[in-house]
């Protein structure tokens, strides 16, 4: 995986992994969701390897994941009623994973490494991100639900 790392110029990402920021559209947008303009669009290359997980966040406004190479990845969402887990890659039924807006989400690979895209719309801000650890009502509903994903905390 030091390969990809280097070749991509991937650096750590906070929620765990590896990323880099490949695109940020110069347009901009009007988000109501943010109440701020933001960048049309963004896209990092994201890269986790064995025993890494991108640990549960979220995003104000939609997030699609393509799988590029390596093993398939678990995307797992949770929406405060329910936790939906898709598997994207090679022998899967997609390749491509939708999390809606102010949807939790974490992944893991299944293999050695999992190398995705991500692409924001309207684009990535860090002020539009946040970790489930650390809101502690979704916390509650999630820890009453599913106990299996807490090592994605």
């Amino acid at each position: 995986m030091e390969n990809l790392i280097k070749k991509y110029d991937l650096a750590p990402h906070p929620e765990g992994g590896y990323f880099k920021e490949i695109y940020r559209s110069s347009q901009v947008v009007q988000s109501g969701i943010a109440s701020e303009t933001r960048n049309t669009v963004t896209h990092i290359y994201f890269l986790l390897v064995k025993g890494q997980v991108s640990r549960f966040h979220r995003v104000i406004h939609d997030e699609i994941w393509n799988f590029y190479e390596g093993a398939p990845i678990k995307l797992i969402q949770f929406d405060t009623t329910k936790i939906k887990e898709d598997t994207l890659g090679p022998g899967c039924k997609e390749y491509v994973g939708i999390v809606p807006g102010n949807t939790w989400q974490a992944a893991a690979t299944t293999g050695q490494y999992s190398l995705m895209g991500c692409t924001v719309a309207p684009g990535f801000d860090f002020t539009d991100f946040s970790f489930l650890k650390d809101d502690p009502d979704e916390l509650e509903r999630f820890r009453a639900m599913q106990s299996e994903y807490t090592h994605f905390l």
